[in-house]
């Protein structure tokens, strides 16, 4: 849905807004929750009323990968007729866990997670391949390529130690650009916040999420800044933080949990939105 408020010439303001929709089976036992198979995933470990601002890289960049390794089929009975394709997986799923812990620069922000791993359909076959699905995060083109170049690597590697007879198919299918925020529009926005919120205005870290929200932007030579909005429950919040728990006990994006609270969230999120234009529109 696309809205133009017209009031003359002047300045112009977007604000964008979007929510994701994934296969994940809502388990909050909320009387509104979702009956089908996906819930909006946007959820922040932050407590709800708050507001925080950051100029420069925000959001990480992303890259999914999808790759099929081969193996040789047979009987689960005499494996040694076989190339493994399961064993072979489970290699390539270990040894891609070093590329951040050994491979890139402490400091420099990263994340790589294999998501997927799908291979056989019965337990006394072994299959003749096997399809794994990676996400990739970073901050740095000079990271990004260091990764996925790594990730190439190992697979080939580990299919060549164990004999597979073909090499590997690697396929790129999604991929979201650095979000890194414009300094003086943050430090205009960032100050319109702190004189309406307060406090409650805060100075957000660095997300390891994604988003396409710049390409928009981008393409108009227009610069931007990405906010967040908090939406925990502030006592779960506290509790979780005093506990030294927040990552465990409350529920994060994509989370089959992940419930906001309603209020203070939604009028927090509208005056946010209100006065992040007022700062440009208003004289």
């Amino acid at each position: 849905m696309v809205a133009v408020l017209r009031n003359g010439n002047g300045p112009t303001v977007l604000l964008p807004a979007d929510r994701d929709a994934l296969p994940v089976r809502e388990i909050t036992g909320l009387p509104y929750a979702s009956t089908v198979t996906a819930t909006d995933g946007e959820g922040k470990e932050v407590p709800a009323g708050t507001v925080g601002t950051r100029s420069g890289p925000v959001l990480s960049a992303a890259d999914s990968l999808r790759f099929t390794i081969y193996g040789r089929g047979g009987h689960g009975s005499m494996p040694q007729a076989t190339v493994d394709p399961v064993v072979l997986a489970a290699m390539i799923v270990v040894r891609l866990q070093t590329i951040v812990s050994r491979e890139t620069p402490p400091g420099e922000t990263a994340v790589l997670t294999v998501g997927s791993l799908q291979a056989g359909a019965k337990s006394n076959v072994i299959a003749d391949h096997a399809v794994l699905q990676l996400n990739i995060r970073s901050y740095s083109e000079q990271t990004r390529k260091a990764i996925l170049a790594a990730v190439h690597r190992i697979v080939n590697a580990e299919c060549e130690a164990s004999g597979s007879p073909k090499d590997a198919e690697f396929e790129s299918f999604d991929r979201f650009p650095l979000t890194s925020n414009d300094a003086g529009t943050t430090e205009r926005v960032a100050a319109a916040f702190g004189d309406y919120f307060g406090e409650r205005a805060q100075q957000m870290g660095q997300q390891t999420a994604s988003e396409d929200f710049s390409d928009i932007p981008t393409a108009l030579g227009t610069p931007y800044t990405y906010w967040r909005v908090g939406c925990t429950d502030p006592e779960t919040y506290r509790r979780a933080a005093d506990a030294g728990r927040i990552n465990q006990d409350v529920p994060v994006n994509h989370s089959p949990a992940f419930a906001p609270v309603i209020q203070p969230t939604l009028d927090t999120g509208t005056r946010a939105l209100v006065v992040a234009a007022l700062a440009w529109l208003s004289r």
